[in-house]
């Protein structure tokens, strides 16, 4: 049943079939077709637009018209990002953002061979920009909003913050720290993480991501238990504290 609401829509005219709205869209609602972003179903827009700000010609805008409701349990079949499709890629030939959760098995001390390091990656994506706030990994989660750098600079860092987590990765330095405000805001809004944690390098412009955080936590109204870690440039963790917002 059709309602009026919320929307993506393209302009044809200036769209040159480049490719990164598909790549933002993690719901699978685009699809480049005879060289031009199409909408491929009314029920795999959520209208949120973090397309938007992706598209370098200024093609997109949310309008209001008639529309099929969005269909969160259509959007976890869609045959882009399935997991079970997961060979296949979308339609720019980047994988990035198909939706994937990994089941993974208890790990015992001695299950890997001696010195192996176990992965406690659970889900794929992990770039903020390429989750979908209703992603079912991140329902009721405790969420990890890390640092590009310190993802690099921490040892051991599966073990200390992937373990039983869901994560996001970002950098508050090259991004586009409002996008990452706002797609934040919507995960905490919809997805509802029972807690955040913000790991960030010691460095001045690794604060924006801590920052970003905070403004995500007041713009959605959602107040999870939140902490912040500090990795110094050489790994080691060299503060951690409660945040109040």
């Amino acid at each position: 049943m059709k309602k009026t609401r919320k929307i993506i829509d393209i302009d044809e005219a200036k769209c040159d079939g480049c490719g990164q709205c598909c790549l933002a869209c993690a719901e699978g609602a685009l699809k480049i077709i005879n060289g031009k972003a199409k909408l491929v179903g009314d029920i795999y827009c959520d209208g949120l637009g973090a397309c938007i700000g992706k598209c370098p010609r200024g093609a997109l805008k949310i309008i209001e018209r008639a529309a099929d409701s969005f269909n969160e349990e259509a959007v976890k079949i869609h045959p882009d990002l399935a997991a079970e499709n997961k060979e296949k890629t979308l339609p720019c030939g980047c994988p990035s953002s198909v939706m994937m959760e990994f089941k993974k098995e208890p790990v015992c001390d001695n299950s890997a061979p001696s010195g192996e390091p176990v992965s406690h990656l659970a889900h794929w994506p992990i770039k903020l920009q390429l989750l979908g706030p209703q992603a079912p990994f991140l329902k009721n989660s405790d969420l990890m909003l890390i640092a590009d750098c310190a993802a690099v600079a921490c040892p051991g860092l599966h073990e200390k913050f992937l373990k039983g987590h869901a994560v996001a990765t970002g950098c508050p330095k090259f991004d586009d720290i409002e996008a990452h405000i706002e797609r934040l805001a919507h995960i905490l809004s919809e997805a509802g993480p029972k807690s955040l944690t913000v790991v960030h390098m010691e460095v001045p412009c690794c604060n924006g991501l801590l920052y970003a955080a905070i403004e995500a936590i007041e713009r959605s109204a959602v107040k999870p238990p939140f902490k912040r870690i500090i990795i110094g440039r050489t790994g080691d963790i060299s503060a951690e504290e409660e945040m109040a917002v």
